[in-house]
């Protein structure tokens, strides 16, 4: 038997798949969520075969679900979409399969023909490059930040710059607030979209948005200037490639 988590925002939307899960004997259903937040803990809870997972969710969407349970934990998973513009652009690499809604019984049903064949193959490598593929095609829009008993998840255009604090980081938000993460800019670096966040310094991630002027001190201190009157330190090796970073954005139409 296999276990399936459904996770979808809309009530008549899990009431349809839960109908179509029941209908077939080799399947059983573990669980509902109707939000992202709730299916990382229901993923870690319950432990399902198979998740049937919603891409456009508020708050929390299914890749960030991915994003947070982590591609090597993630069960096989078939996607849930009402845009096919989602499959054109990433679904080519998906884990097992993607649905795009509306879409009827048979297709249903094939796609779980496809679902227990991936799952009999137990070949964990191929689903987590998969996802690790799919994930990089499609660029976070928030950060989760762990705090104790409770997980913020801060929107990316929120975040002003991170930098480093020993074996942690600051991130500084829009109106001064700040959060510490247990993890460094070389863990956090590869999950912020570096169409919008720049490497400044060893010390220092910033997002290009709020970047007001370069300042040189002497010859060879260079600092960032934020909106917010924020100093953040930019390295001489870094300098040039920033600033035509920087540059290039703002002559981009």
């Amino acid at each position: 038997m296999t276990g399936v988590l459904i996770v979808d925002d809309e009530p008549l939307a899990r009431e349809g798949l839960r109908a179509l899960v029941e209908h077939d004997p080799t399947l059983a259903v573990v669980g509902e969520c109707g939000d992202g937040r709730s299916a990382v803990e229901m993923i870690a809870r319950a432990q399902p075969d198979l998740v049937l997972l919603d891409i456009e969710m508020p708050e929390m969407n299914g890749f960030e679900v991915i994003r947070e349970v982590g591609a090597g934990q993630m069960p096989f998973t078939v996607f849930i979409t009402a845009y096919d513009r989602f499959a054109v652009q990433a679904f080519e690499v998906s884990a097992v399969d993607y649905i795009v809604k509306p879409f009827t019984d048979e297709r249903f049903r094939q796609s779980m023909d496809r679902a227990r064949q991936a799952i009999r193959s137990r070949d964990r490598q191929l689903l987590e490059a998969r996802l690790g593929d799919l994930l990089r095609l499609v660029p976070p829009s928030q950060l989760a930040i762990r705090a104790p008993g409770k997980t913020l998840f801060v929107p990316l255009g929120e975040i002003t710059w991170i930098e480093a604090d020993g074996a942690y980081s600051r991130v500084h938000l829009q109106g001064g607030k700040a959060h510490v993460v247990r993890e460094t800019l070389a863990d956090l670096h590869p999950r912020l979209d570096p169409r919008i966040f720049l490497r400044a310094h060893r010390s220092a991630i910033v997002n290009r948005d709020f970047v007001r002027e370069i300042q040189t001190h002497g010859r060879a201190e260079y600092y960032l200037i934020l909106r917010g009157g924020q100093r953040v330190p930019l390295s001489r090796r870094r300098r040039d490639a920033v600033e035509e970073s920087l540059i290039g954005l703002r002559k981009a139409p």
